[in-house]
């Protein structure tokens, strides 16, 4: 079982400054608080190919996680897919929108896949998700205007 979960949100930046931002995954703890570490590979700007490891925390248990970038259009698109064997692994990416007054609209989404036990686990994490998705939304504008 797979199930997609998004956000969508308007940043008070310009996109450059947006993808930017967000194209440097060790961002990422600034807003999700379930990452607790994350490191880049290789060391320079984000391309594709580069490989974000990280350790985090859902519903108590921690897993480490490795995300390759699959996919990076300066400064509209960039995708990414789980390389780790976890329980539920994602796929996802930033669809990013320039607004009039130099603002950004901000459209991030995952697809949840399970794995073994994780086809049970799957529907409540991504319920989970969808239900923090606004509020991640808010978090990640809120990081980026912080920056």
């Amino acid at each position: 079982m797979s199930g997609l979960f998004e956000a969508s949100v308007e940043v008070d930046r310009p996109v450059e400054e947006v993808f930017a931002y967000l194209a440097d995954g060790r961002h990422d703890p600034e807003f999700s608080p379930r990452v607790l570490e994350i490191t880049r590979t290789p060391d320079g700007p984000t391309a594709v190919g580069t490989v974000f490891r990280s350790r985090v925390k859902d519903a108590g248990v921690k897993t480490s996680r490795e995300f390759r970038i699959t996919g990076l259009e300066a400064p509209h698109t960039i995708r990414w897919s789980e390389q780790s064997t976890n329980l539920i692994t994602a796929e996802g990416g930033y669809d990013l929108e320039p607004l009039p007054d130099g603002r950004t609209r901000v459209r991030v989404f995952n697809v949840l896949e399970g794995h073994g036990l994780g086809k049970v686990l799957v529907g409540p994490a991504l319920h989970a998700a969808r239900k923090d998705a606004p509020d991640f939304g808010r978090r990640i504008k809120e990081a980026v205007e912080r920056s």
